[in-house]
Parts: structure tokens; sequence; C-alpha cells
């Protein structure tokens, strides 16, 4: 299924997408057939729910599908983020290509502000053995998320503003010291994930060997969505095609493959010693080649940026500065 949270009226409701683009009123459904609309008060109230949630949400789906009280059209409402309010964001970087590239896309960065030209430098051809070892995440501000269709308002402390093409996973269920082998139960869905970055500011905190700060905490700075698909509909996510659009023309195209350590992995990691807890949000990091700091080229006022991943659908927003 595709879940989606939005907003109609002044009401914040959860629904199904179908394939005609249909999004299907869950908790007004439940409500009609009283009995447990509780369950769909919130994403948050479903990821909970657990499979009790979603085999009810089918339920009403196949009853009341064809009720036109119970359906609309994406035109008529405004998609939220899948989950408002994530537990808890941990952002990952399992990328190698990325890994390899983004260090010199900082150095390039550096002479262009400096007036230099950009030096003559190329990727290391390993990937640092930290890497390998283990999943390397930060965390994100949860508190901060926008959905598709969104503004992303531009910081007034950078001049270089960039997207970054990922995705990543709900978790379903919390637990600890969770073994990689059953850490795809923990799995809720998939959504795409645009971890919108302030190079400027990134470049210089990062030279303190602590951080990102400001280069990734700014309002609006985390999009996620447009909706979640759940676990069962994507067996292999490590095989999708993705790519990130800006105005229409392409700039970033590739795959999920090669990751370093699965999600699954990044689960197990993550939960040593700690309580995971469902709700929270896994990014990916970038998808080599997935942003403009590889490439050198930056984001401008009124950009329009469109993330797609396959079988999770297109994730667009707008980039406005806030000093035009």
């Amino acid at each position: 299924m595709k879940l989606a949270s939005f907003r109609r009226a002044n009401d914040i409701r959860v629904g199904i997408v179908g394939d005609d683009e249909q999004l299907f009123d869950l908790q007004a459904a439940a409500e009609q057939a009283g009995d447990a609309a509780s369950l769909f008060a919130s994403m948050q109230a479903l990821i909970e729910s657990g499979e009790r949630g979603l085999d009810y949400a089918r339920h009403l789906q196949a009853r009341f599908a064809a009720d036109p009280r119970f359906s609309c059209t994406l035109n008529d409402i405004v998609l939220l983020p899948p989950v408002p309010r994530p537990t808890l964001i941990r952002d990952f970087s399992v990328f190698p290509i990325h890994i390899r590239q983004a260090p010199v896309g900082m150095q390039k960065l550096a002479a262009r502000i400096d007036g230099k030209p950009a030096p003559d430098i190329t990727p290391a051809d390993h990937v640092p053995a930290v890497y390998r070892n283990q999943p390397i995440y930060y965390r994100g501000n949860h508190l901060s998320v926008v959905g598709h269709g969104a503004t992303v308002r531009w910081p007034r402390y950078s001049q270089y503003m960039d997207y970054e093409l990922e995705f990543g996973i709900f978790l379903g269920k919390g637990g600890a010291n969770i073994a990689a082998k059953d850490a795809r139960d923990h799995i809720f869905g998939f959504s795409i994930f645009n971890d919108f970055s302030a190079r400027d500011a990134q470049m210089t905190e990062m030279r303190s060997m602590l951080g990102p700060a400001k280069g990734k905490d700014f309002d609006t700075g985390n999009a996620i969505g447009p909706w979640i698909v759940t676990a069962d509909e994507i067996p292999d996510p490590y095989s999708l095609q993705m790519a990130a659009r800006v105005n229409g023309k392409t700039w970033s195209r590739g795959d999920s493959s090669g990751m370093l350590h699965s999600f699954e992995d990044m689960i197990a990691f993550a939960s040593r010693d700690e309580t995971l807890s469902p709700g929270e949000f896994f990014g990916s990091g970038t998808m080599g080649n997935g942003c403009g700091l590889e490439q050198d080229r930056y984001l401008e006022h009124g950009d329009v940026v469109e993330l797609e991943v396959e079988k999770i659908g297109i994730l667009r927003n707008t980039v406005v500065r806030q000093d035009q």
C-alpha cells in the first residue's frame, strides 16, 4: 500500500493512495464502519498498530472503495510528510561514490568561495575504512520536516544551497539489540528523502570534526514523501532506479545498488544498547552523484527539485530565497 498523511480543509487525515491518484480516507471509512477509527488518527498511530492496522486498512478499502464519500483526488488535498513529526531522524552515509566525491566537492566549493579556480583533484580510489566497518550517521531535526509540494526556505546565512537524492525507511517496531537477520521485520515502509544542505555552512562546520549543524538544521530543511510504500511492496530495496531533476532537467541518475550497509545493518547498529522507537526514519544517505556538491553546481532561487525513486514515486519541492 501507499499510505499518505494529508490535509483537507482543517483536518489532518491518513489515507491510501491508489494507482489512479485517488486517495481513500481511512479514518472516515472507519468512522462509517463504527469501529477502530483511532487506528487512523495519525500515521504514527497506524504505524504503532502494526499488522492489525494494515489489515484493517485493507479491509476498509475493499469494503468502501467504490463509495465516493470516502475518496478524493490528490488535487483536492495537500500532502504532508508521511509522518509529520518522525520520532527521530538518523541519516546514514553508505553510498561509496558519494563518500569518495563529497570531499573533493568541498575543496572545489572552498575555492569558489575564495574566488580561485577549481583545484584539479580527483576523488580517492578507496572509501575510508570507518565507513566500511560500521554504518555512519548523524541525527537530523525531526521537528522540521516538510512534504511533497512544500516550499523549502533557503537559510539567510547561506549562499550555496544543495539537494541530496536519498530514500529511507520508517520503523514499524522498536526494540534494542536487534539482530540484522531480524531487522527486516522492523521496517514499516519506504519513502523518499531530500536532505537539503547549506553547503557553505556545512563546509565550515565539518572542519571542526563535529557536525553537521547549521549546514542541515534550518526550517523546512528535511523533505520526506510523497508517501510511505509499505515494506511488502518493495522486497528488494537495493536495486531501485533513482533520479534527481532540477526544473525538469536531470542532474543525477543512478540506483540504490552498492550500499555499503543495508537498512537491516543500520537497524542492528543503531539499536546496540539503544532502544529504537516506531516512527523513526533512517535515511540512506546520498546516492553517488546524487547532489550538486559532487558536480560543482548549486541551486538557485525558485528552482523546482524532483527526486524520483522507483516503486516509491516523486518528491517535488521548490527552493526559495527568503531575501528576494
